[in-house]
């Protein structure tokens, strides 16, 4: 008989975008190694992104609990004067959304002050309530609570109690440690509640996961509890498909949003200064985004005069931009340009291995998506202001893109695949279900 691991999640499909990606592909290969997922997720979810396709990837027969969330997005919307049915991608963060500077500056302060741990905490009570509903119906043998939004470790923190059921806190990203904390406007109160609740949530749950060595290692600094890291992954069963030819054109390919803290000026400098440099250049040269781009980043590429190179796909549905990552000359991952990066790997970079195409990466020596890059040789590495090293770059890339050249030779990305994954996971479960010891240093 299959184990049963309960899986509570703001994203599941149809939600689109990379929150969905992790559990979603994880829960797809579960079964093979004995246990069963059971999902409890919202309805009604604000969120940036639909992808129906995403759908066709929920292993047939999954058990799936939605508990309706009311979010302040409404109100949020119609204080900055958008329409009731007007998504938002980015929420109270970019200033892409438009309002006045001051709306945009409150707005802030109350998300940090007033919505703890998140937007979402609204969703606290009622799905708490249906996770204890679902321990007595269901022979639950584990729970794995999975943020941002972190609102969804206090549900399970909350809604198992007392009952002796191994919880696994899994974070995505960090929570007072990611990187746009500082830009919450807090006070001190708020400050020590986030703290409070967040070390509540270490010390309490019978063990933590994150997804890169760094933060790892922030994590153990800040509670004394050291996680597991279990990285995201890829799914080979996404690249089956493989294109019948690369873009004709030099295009280099950005999956994902695109944030003001990514803006690669860098690159822009580079590409522009190449134009004048190399003939044929300007005739082959193609920017790919595949997702929103703040306006900040396509003002930053009018300034250097690229815009006629952009190609803005704009979002879409996740099985579609498989191909068109595959058929890139070479795939952009950036990394913010901001304090507290030195964790940030973006889960698309893992996709990116998975295609066989070069990857550009482009941020700090210190950062581990830097460190996945050179271990498995998947591509160049760059930093922020490395201009010359960008233009020789992209001309020696340039030359193998003439000559039909241009290809990764990656190696050893097996360990990342989702499978493998799934593995880890469950080596995790079965020792907390047979009695393991909390992950934790006292």
């Amino acid at each position: 008989m299959l184990k049963k691991l309960l899986i509570v999640t703001y994203y599941w499909p149809p939600l689109g975008g990379g929150g969905v990606q992790r559990w979603l592909k994880m829960s797809k290969y579960l079964r093979e190694y004995g246990w069963e997922p059971v999902i409890l997720t919202t309805e009604g979810a604000e969120t940036g992104m639909i992808d129906e396709s995403l759908l066709s990837e929920v292993v047939e027969g999954t058990r799936l609990y939605r508990v309706p969330i009311w979010e302040p997005f409404d109100l949020y919307k119609r204080f900055l004067g958008k329409k009731k049915d007007e998504r938002m991608y980015s929420g109270f963060l970019s200033d892409s959304d438009g309002g006045s500077n001051w709306k945009k500056e409150l707005s802030l302060w109350i998300r940090g002050n007033v919505f703890i741990p998140d937007a979402k905490r609204f969703w606290i009570g009622p799905a708490s309530r249906k996770l204890r509903q679902i321990l007595k119906e269901e022979q639950i043998d584990a729970i794995v609570s999975t943020g941002p939004p972190h609102t969804t470790h206090l549900i399970a923190m909350k809604g198992r109690g007392k009952m002796n059921i191994p919880w696994v806190a899994d974070f995505r990203d960090p929570w007072t440690n990611i990187d746009f904390y500082e830009k919450l406007k807090l006070s001190k109160w708020a400050d020590r509640k986030h703290h409070k609740l967040e070390k509540k949530v270490l010390r309490t749950a019978e063990a933590v996961v994150t997804v890169t060595w760094s933060w790892a290692e922030d994590f153990y600094r800040d509670s004394g509890v050291r996680p597991q890291v279990i990285t995201n992954g890829f799914d080979p069963a996404d690249f089956t498909d493989q294109p019948e030819a690369l873009d004709e054109k030099f295009s280099l390919a950005h999956i994902g949003s695109l944030n003001p803290d990514r803006d690669p000026k860098v690159l822009w400098e580079a590409l522009a200064a190449l134009r004048n440099e190399i003939d044929g250049f300007e005739r082959d040269l193609e920017i790919k985004f595949i997702g929103p781009v703040d306006a900040q980043v396509h003002a930053s590429i009018r300034k250097y005069g690229l815009e006629d190179f952009v190609n803005d796909l704009g979002s879409m549905p996740h099985k579609e931009v498989m191909p068109l990552m595959m058929r890139s000359q070479i795939l952009l991952l950036l990394v913010n340009n901001t304090a507290n990066v030195s964790g940030i790997i973006p889960g698309k970079l893992y996709e990116y291995l998975g295609s066989g195409r070069p990857v550009l990466c482009i941020g700090p020596d210190h950062n581990d998506s830097v460190r996945v890059v050179r271990e498995t040789r998947g591509g160049a590495t760059i930093g922020y202001e490395e201009v010359e090293m960008m233009k020789d770059y992209l001309k020696e890339s340039y030359l193998s893109f003439q000559q039909g050249k241009l290809t990764s030779n990656s190696e050893g990305i097996e360990r990342f695949s989702r499978r493998k994954l799934a593995g880890n996971y469950v080596e995790l479960l079965e020792k907390l279900t047979a009695g393991g010891d909390k992950q934790a240093d006292q």
